[in-house]
């Protein structure tokens, strides 16, 4: 489905990103581990245009999205949910979720809203509750909640996730990352960047480690969970 080869990327003289090669594989969970610092957002970053990688390919579903904008990697069924949410704080939640809408709204317009805001408000209920308030007014759980809801509006076919358990309480994370599994089992891939390595290997298929730029470790998630570096260093 998706094919990352020989990524590199620099901000100026500091390669963040080096000589990468990944792949997602349809209707996968791919995690991404690794401490603050080692190059895990610029990766997706990378891949959805919003970085230029120096050199490399990246190949969704046959064809070379390298160079492509983010508004055309998004057309193409790549949806992006950063660090940190990036909701609209003074629009209401609905209005969030419409413009989520992007990658298909002026083809198939309103006749297929309704059950996507259904199914939205199905997945996190307090967003149906919420849905005339401004983003300002949610908690940071019920943010990520909207951030991930908005990603989902454009029915994703691969959706990157860029820390969606940051800054929040470990029930909330819990809840998200098990929503994050349904939402597989549902059949998007999903390839997921997190420090919170247990729970995402718990879900994941396979996994990464990256250190420094670099992918140390890649495999069955289960197995590099086992490893005992892995073990070491981000599971306690």
């Amino acid at each position: 489905m998706l094919e990352v080869r020989n990524m590199d990327i620099h901000y100026g003289n500091i390669a963040a990103v080096k000589n990468i090669s990944l792949e997602v594989r349809e209707g996968e969970i791919v995690a991404i581990i690794g401490s603050n610092g080692a190059g895990k957002s610029s990766i997706l970053r990378g891949i959805m245009g919003l970085t230029r990688p120096r050199s490399g390919t990246i190949i969704f579903r046959g064809k070379n999205i390298l160079g492509m904008r983010p508004y055309e990697v998004t057309r193409l069924g790549i949806i992006y949910v950063p660090e940190g949410r990036h909701i609209f704080t003074d629009h209401t939640v609905r209005d969030n979720l419409l413009l989520g809408t992007y990658r298909y709204y002026f083809k198939e317009g309103k006749r297929i809203l309704g059950d996507l805001f259904e199914r939205e408000y199905r997945r996190f209920p307090i967003l149906l509750k919420r849905k005339d308030q401004p983003g300002r007014v949610l908690s940071g759980g019920e943010q990520q909640m909207l951030a991930i809801s908005r990603g989902l509006m454009g029915k994703p076919d691969l959706l990157l996730l860029d820390e969606p358990s940051l800054g929040l309480a470990p029930v909330i994370i819990r809840s998200i990352m098990e929503q994050i599994a349904m939402l597989n089992r549902e059949g998007v891939s999903v390839l997921i960047v997190d420090q919170a390595a247990r729970l995402v290997l718990e879900m994941a298929h396979r996994a990464y480690v990256l250190e420094t730029g670099e992918i140390g470790i890649h495999g069955n998630a289960r197995e590099v969970a086992c490893d005992d570096r892995v073990r070491k260093a981000y599971l306690g």
